[in-house]
């Protein structure tokens, strides 16, 4: 009978798949994504397909929002130079990077804050004086929803923050909470465009949600919006929010879905005429870097999804009867192997413990993978973040369960509490990156030794 997999080798395992994670986020580096859509020849400026002679601009603007906003900032500045006219970035706390052509504000995440509204107060001041002979160039990533946050009228910052938490805790998706956000903000949902005053205004996107859906990436504040105020009521009635949710949140709703306030911005709006949008870095990208790392290491890969979604605890689940299908088959590829996914799942909260959806996932997965020897996971934000802590994500394998026994730690507890960070903590099993500035969604990693 094979034995669960000593500490020596779970610890080879466990940098193995930190170099294979590592390789995932060098290879969505933002300055690197940004700096293959970007070049200046000749004065003209070349972004994607199209093509902005310098000469023809009268003021050249960079704004930027978002946890990669700043990074991506970075290869622009260095571009342009002192052809930019004016500038500002929207990052996370701890996200920003020093910028010499743009002040850089940093604000709440995931939920808004009074700087995020200070600092969309300054944004919207800075576009202010835009006009049709004008160039705004924007860097978008994930984490702009919060970080941007501009009420609308009769809903206040308290009752957004309600909002968002609500929709955090009650396992709704990113595109579901995105619809709402779009609704209660005056600049999301295509709106900021509306505030470009005619200029040519052009996003270079980081892509971190399924299926790089422009309208949902940040709320899609530069993109045509197709979801409604009708929307909005059914998810808040699919997860029996109709109860909890503000009182202003659903008055507005309500009077959205009577024509009583404007939609959002939707698609053939004359707005858009002027504005391109192009998705310049995405999971894919992660996923197909990881599996060129994990083969240099000896393990052959197979990228099973880059679109995993659905509760955090069911994902591991399924991830981890396909370990078992590897070790007992060999199918669909034999030991050494290296499954690798990406997406992002949900939890529905049920106590108030600490952690995130990685380390959750990573947690239910050390029940799974308990008969299923030599084999480790790590789920981890790329990001460098996993919910409310300092982790991006955590380990667990065949040898979690045995290990924090011997601690007295009981994986079953941990996780109908939703406490899986302090459980990885006192196993050293916890993922610590720090910012890594960029932000693509999740990246799980399974590897099964031979």
């Amino acid at each position: 009978m094979i034995q669960p997999v000593g500490s020596k080798r779970f610890t080879d395992l466990k940098r193995i798949a930190s170099e294979i994670f590592s390789a995932g986020i060098k290879a969505v580096d933002p300055e690197i994504c940004v700096r293959r859509h970007l070049r200046l020849d000749a004065g003209v400026l070349q972004i994607g397909n199209s093509s902005f002679p310098l000469d023809q601009i009268k003021r050249l603007y960079l704004i930027g929002f978002g946890k990669a906003s700043a990074a991506m900032a970075r290869p622009v500045e260095a571009l342009l130079g002192d052809r930019i006219d004016g500038g500002l970035i929207v990052t996370k706390y701890g996200h920003g990077v020093p910028l010499k052509h743009c002040r850089v504000m940093e604000a709440g995440h995931p939920v808004p804050d009074e700087n995020g509204v200070k600092a969309t107060d300054a944004l919207l001041d800075l576009l202010a004086s835009a006009n049709h002979n004008d160039l705004i160039l924007c860097m978008i990533s994930g984490g702009g929803s919060a970080l941007t946050p501009a009420p609308v009228k009769g809903v206040d910052l308290t009752d957004k923050q309600e909002m968002t938490r609500l929709l955090l805790s009650c396992g709704a998706n990113i595109h579901e909470i995105n619809t709402i956000r779009k609704h209660l903000s005056h600049i999301k949902g295509g709106q900021l465009c509306r505030k470009a005053n005619g200029a040519s205004l052009v996003s270079l996107i980081l892509s971190d949600v399924i299926g790089d859906d422009l309208d949902i990436i940040a709320s899609g504040t530069t993109a045509p919006d197709i979801s409604t105020f009708h929307d909005c009521l059914t998810i808040l009635s699919r997860y029996s929010l109709l109860e909890t949710a503000p009182d202003s949140v659903l008055r507005h709703m309500s009077e959205g879905c009577k024509g009583q306030v404007d939609e959002t911005l939707k698609p053939g709006a004359s707005e858009f005429d002027r504005v391109e949008n192009h998705i310049v870095g995405g999971i894919s990208d992660a996923l197909n870097a990881a599996a060129k790392k994990a083969c240099l290491l000896h393990f052959t890969p197979i990228i099973l999804s880059s679109s995993i979604q659905g509760e955090a605890r069911e994902v591991a689940r399924v991830l981890s009867s396909i370990a078992r299908e590897v070790r007992r088959f060999g199918r669909p590829v034999s030991p050494p192997g290296c499954l690798l996914s990406g997406g992002e799942t949900t939890v529905t909260l049920s106590a108030n413990g600490k952690g995130g959806r990685n380390m959750e996932l990573a947690l239910a997965a050390g029940i799974e993978l308990a008969d299923v020897p030599r084999t480790l996971l790590l789920s981890a934000g790329t990001d460098g973040t996993d919910g409310p802590t300092d982790a991006a994500g955590a380990f667990s394998g065949d040898s979690t369960v045995i290990r924090a026994n011997a601690l007295n730690l009981s994986v079953h507890q941990h996780l109908a509490q939703h406490n899986s960070y302090p459980f990885f903590q006192q196993l050293s099993d916890l993922l610590v990156t720090g910012p890594t500035r960029t932000n693509v969604m999740d990246l799980q990693i399974i590897l099964i030794d031979k």
